[in-house]
Parts: C-alpha cells; structure tokens; sequence
C-alpha cells in the first residue's frame, strides 16, 4: 500500500492528462465512510452519511470527468465541512494538472460565499451549482422569484444583480418532485401530529404536568420528523395545545418542486438546458460513491490506524473503481444498462430509457438472445470459469490449462480485450 500511495500523484497526473481536456467539465462530490476504533488522526466525529453518527470517519472528495470516470481522490478529517474541500481541488486542476480553463460542476453544499469568491477570482474557473432551500425561499420572498410564473413551464432563467452578480440562475420546476414532497410533507405531520396528540391526552389525563416537563416530552415529538417549523404549540403547567401553522406550509407548499440553478457561464457558453442537464449530471459522481460503498469495493468500514494507510486504502478503491467504470462500459451490450441513452428535449423532467433498453428490461434479454445480466451477475458467471492444473499419469510433469468458455464468458471477454488500456503506471 505504501508504494501506491508514493505514487499517488503521478497516478492522477497520468489519469487527468488522459481524461480532462481544457474546458471540460469536472464533477466534484465528497462523501464519508466510518472507521472502527479511534487511533488514526484522521478519524474525526462528523456528519455521517452511512447513519453511524456515534463513530468516527473520513471525508473523502473525489474528481470525475463528465462521464464519471474517477481522476483523482483526496482524503480530509472526518469533522471537515465539503466546503472546505473545494479550495484543495480547484489548486489541484490548474496548477497539477495544468488546465487553462475548467467548468466545476458541485453540489449546492459546497459552495459558500468564500468559495464562490475563490472561483471568481481564479483564471480560466467556472462553476454550475445549486441554491440551497433558504435561498429560494428568499428570492421568493423578495419577488425576483415569482413561483406562479411557472405553472405553465417548468424551465426559465431569472437575476438578481444585487446577490448574484456576473451569475445566471436557471428556475426548474419538476411536477414529479414537487408531488412526493408534498406527499412526504403530509405523512409527515399526521406522524408527528400522532405523538403530539399521545402527549396532549397524557396532560388532560393529569398524568404528565408542570411545563418543564411536558416542554421535555414535547422537544423530541416536533424534533422526530423535524416537522417543529410547521407547528405552533402552547405549554402551561396544566394545558398543552398544538396547531398547525398553515401559513407556513402553505408558503413552503408553494416552492415544491422548484430548484435553481446558478452559473458563471454565459448563454453563449452554455444554454439553460445544458446547464440542467450538466448539473443533473453529478449524479455520476453519487452513482460512484454508491460503488465504492457496495459489496463488490467494500471502502467501509475502515481498519486502518496510520493516516497514509488509510489514504492508501481509498486511493485503491478509487482505482478499483475506475477498473469497474472500464468494465461496465465494455460490458454494456451483456448488462441492464442502457447502451444508448436518449437525450431528452425537455432537460427537467425525468429521464427515459431507450426503446432497447426497456426491450432488455422486459424480455430480460440482450439484443442477441442472452441473459441479460446486472454486473454483479455477470462476474459470478464469469468467476466459474477455471484454470485447471493437470498431471500426467506416472509423471510428476504438469501443466496449467483454463476450461472452454461458455458464449457468454467468450463475449464479455471479447468485449473487455476491445475496451480502451486500463493500466496506469
């Protein structure tokens, strides 16, 4: 492990110059993984993304090019906030790997007002981000967002000279989400009307009293489903009564569905559907976190006590994740997945399958007759192919020979041969 992490840098040197070209865009995400013990100085108390909110963990960022290929990873504390990984990276495309002019499409958690002034003030950088849901509301609230506008088109861009100058924001409203959060929303406050109803009844039957101690029981029933913004209660020594605030759903009801997109890009650069469609594109960086979490990388949990053993332990699984993006590329015509994605017209609503695709999907069959396969299912098929050592009778002679491929084996192996060179020196 140690070997491979000394040549950490020359390894993403190579995979950046094969990959990222000037201009490109590069997908930016962090996620964290827990660790079991507590003696590696890069093992913090954090916000973890694995629920295990009681155990230490690593923040790790990770660089893809446009089409979620892994280029380069970088390991900070567990505590460390995302925004706070972004000025690392930005270093790390113009002077390691040498790039005039990138576009770093991020998440909305990443770029804070200090990073969009680093972003600013760095030659040749531009961004495509998101508006977190205070900002909305704000914009909202003020009139430069007008919801209503909308109702009859779900794209359209708006300014605001005074908070956002030199920047674009993109209006998107997706009727499908905008359903599901006012669905969740709702099950949501009869679940926490529920217990708040369980402690009123406790109060009228005497059997909970004094206000301290009814604001004790009350706390976790309006924190559980984080539905407290949406309630007015009333506490005494003897009453507790609750209310909605219908105002305030009404208001958050209103933006359901809605989210803005920000960029310094120009339309000449890039149009508002591009924008969206780069943006939506980050879920290629999430598609790999997912990977290197599953059961075929396995990055969590982490044993490792020295920190460059644990940078070593991602840096490998990042290269094992790029063997696998390889792989799933090569190997599209024997999988599920979707060999010739469509482009969609409209960029905000959700995305369709190609006809073939839904033909696998349906008839669980390749275009060829075969199995269809998901990626898992594939290698286990291929892991039953082996390489028998024979000896001859009377003889201590041996020799090694591999079993006769199945079709299936013979192609995937065909297609990984075609693919493009895996090995980075």
């Amino acid at each position: 492990m140690d070997p491979g992490l000394e040549r950490q840098d020359r390894i993403e040197d190579r995979l950046a110059g094969r990959h990222l070209r000037d201009g490109e865009m590069v997908l930016y995400d962090v996620s964290s993984s827990y660790f079991e013990g507590r003696a590696c100085p890069l093992a913090k108390l954090g916000y973890s993304r694995d629920g295990k909110s009681g155990l230490a963990q690593i923040i790790y960022g990770l660089l893809c090019d446009h089409d979620g290929r892994p280029v380069a990873v970088e390991v900070f504390t567990g505590e460390c906030h995302d925004d706070k990984t972004l000025p690392s990276q930005i270093t790390k495309l113009k002077d390691r790997f040498d790039l005039s002019r990138i576009v770093v499409v991020a998440d909305r958690g990443m770029v804070t007002k200090a990073n969009i002034e680093l972003l600013a003030t760095t030659d040749g950088v531009d961004w495509i981000t998101a508006l977190k849901a205070p900002t909305i509301k704000k914009l909202a609230r003020s009139g430069v967002f007008q919801p209503s506008l909308f109702d009859e088109q779900n794209l359209g861009e708006i300014t605001d000279v005074a908070e956002f100058p030199g920047e674009r924001l993109i209006v998107c409203r997706n009727p499908l989400v905008g359903s599901q959060r006012a669905r969740k929303r709702s099950e949501l406050l009869a679940a926490t009307e529920t217990d708040l109803a369980a402690i009123a009844h406790r109060v009228k039957h005497g059997t909970l009293t004094g206000a301290d101690l009814i604001g004790l029981a009350a706390g976790p029933a309006l924190k559980r489903y984080r539905m407290k913004k949406h309630f007015q209660i009333t506490i005494t020594d003897t009453t507790f009564t609750y209310t909605r605030d219908t105002a305030g759903i009404a208001a958050e009801a209103a933006l359901d569905g809605f989210y803005i997109l920000r960029t310094s890009l120009t339309q000449a650069d890039l149009d508002a559907g591009d924008v969206v469609r780069a943006y939506k594109n980050l879920e290629q960086a999430e598609r790999a976190f997912g990977t290197l979490k599953g059961p075929d990388l396995q990055i969590r949990p982490i044993h490792h006590r020295l920190a460059e053993r644990v940078r070593a332990h991602v840096l490998i699984c990042m290269l094992a994740y790029y063997l696998t993006w390889h792989l799933k590329a090569a190997w599209k015509p024997l999988l599920f997945t979707d060999e010739h994605r469509p482009t969609s017209p409209d960029p905000v609503s959700k995305a369709v399958r190609s006809p073939a695709a839904q033909h696998k999907a349906q008839t669980k069959q390749t275009s060829t007759g075969q199995p269809a396969h998901s990626y898992r299912t594939l290698l286990t098929e291929l892991a039953t192919q082996t390489q028998n050592t024979t000896r001859l009778a009377g003889s201590n002679n041996t020799f090694e020979k591999l079993t006769q491929p199945t079709a299936l084996q013979a192609e995937a192996l065909k297609l990984a041969a075609n693919a493009p060179v895996l090995g980075v020196r």
